[in-house]
């Protein structure tokens, strides 16, 4: 219940920032959208007039970010009992989708131009307000950038960064009106389709990058390193296995692992040993853990040792597996199970196939039971 009521607080106040420094960038870009679309229609410049419209674009965008943070942000129920914090990935979604909509509108209106020119028109006035656009643009992407690192929101991250990379877009149209005011050399339409490619390119990696969240993403091996590096820690844990862990939106994190102890321990002891370890782990890393499953080792058997490092040394012969743990022998009724870590390179029932055949050649009474693991984390 504390975890819960810790994450709720964090939660709130990570959404205080994200709809704060939203509302910002809105304003902002609605202020920059205005002015350069006035610009734009007095000079006919479709250049500048793209650039409008991708400040609008860009408005829209924190738009729905609000949108979705303040539905993400509400409380598990029984319905959702995980919460709703996945909704953030389905707006980031919109978003990608309105910024590849902008940037596909915008090459189609700077074909025309390219085919149909008119003649732009620039005063010494629209300049200037063009390179403060740019001057403004650049410090917004630092603060939101600045902002969604604090909070660990990527959304705010690839607005901040989108934010910079619009006011280098916008310092080739000011370079562009420059050239023709000085040489009447007009690059107004291949600048715009110039930066349509790159808003259509924006908005591709958007939507890469959120379907990756959507369809469950390798963890950071920092993360899984670290995790499994605290749980190794107290001296009756042999390794911490099989860390699976499950998002449920940013900074929602749950997983399950599996830690190796001795064959003596008593339930009461693996039952404080865990609980500390959980706290520990979320203390540490926000990550809480919402299943630890165990394996046995064997304690004072010389003899299970000894087949225990064969087993190993026949499996690991294979560049397809990874790792073997989970070994327990009983030699009293001619039993050993083990896992198996497998790579992609070999479906998971095709490399059991082919250490079952190995192992029972090798140990010819015994029951084998092999449980195929796949690479899920580092």
């Amino acid at each position: 219940m504390a975890n819960n009521d810790t994450m709720q607080a964090t939660m709130a106040n990570r959404d205080g920032v994200i709809i704060r420094t939203s509302v910002i960038g809105i304003l902002t870009n609605v202020f920059l959208a205005a002015f350069k679309a006035v610009i734009g229609v007095v000079s006919h410049s479709i250049a500048v007039t793209l650039d409008a419209v991708n400040n609008l674009s860009d408005a829209l965008s924190s738009i729905i970010t609000i949108v979705g943070t303040k539905l993400a942000g509400r409380l598990p129920d029984k319905k959702h009992p995980l919460g709703y914090g996945r909704i953030e990935y389905l707006s980031a979604m919109i978003v990608s989708g309105i910024v590849l909509y902008a940037g596909i509108t915008s090459a189609v209106e700077s074909v025309k131009k390219i085919i149909h020119p008119e003649k732009a028109e620039y005063s010494a006035v629209s300049l200037v307000i063009i390179a403060v656009a740019i001057a403004v643009k650049l410090a917004l992407g630092r603060y939101v950038k600045a902002q969604g690192e604090k909070v660990n929101s990527g959304s705010l991250i690839a607005s901040g960064s989108d934010a910079t990379f619009d006011a280098i877009l916008s310092a080739s149209v000011l370079g562009s009106a420059i050239i023709y005011t000085l040489t009447g050399v007009s690059l107004e339409a291949w600048v715009g389709a110039v930066i349509s490619v790159f808003i259509i390119k924006s908005g591709i990696e958007m939507m890469n990058e959120t379907l990756n969240e959507i369809l469950g993403a390798r963890a950071e091996p920092e993360t899984t390193l670290e995790i499994k590096r605290m749980l190794s820690e107290p001296p009756e844990v042999r390794g911490a296995y099989d860390l699976i862990l499950y998002n449920y939106g940013p900074d929602r994190n749950y997983a399950s692992v599996h830690l190796e102890l001795p064959d003596t321990m008593t339930v009461d002891a693996v039952d404080r040993l865990t609980r500390s370890l959980e706290a520990k782990v979320y203390k540490a890393t926000g990550v809480i853990l919402t299943g630890v499953g165990l394996y046995s080792y064997n304690t004072g058997d010389g003899e299970a040792a000894r087949i225990q490092n064969d087993v190993r040394k026949r499996v690991l012969q294979h560049d397809w597996a990874m790792q073997l743990h989970g070994f327990y022998l009983d030699a009293a009724r001619k039993e050993m199970r083990f896992d198996v870590v497998m790579s992609f390179d070999i479906r998971p029932r095709e490399g059991v196939e082919i250490i079952q055949r190995e192992i029972q050649e090798a140990y010819p009474g015994y029951a084998i039971q092999i449980v195929p693991d796949v690479d899920v984390s580092d």
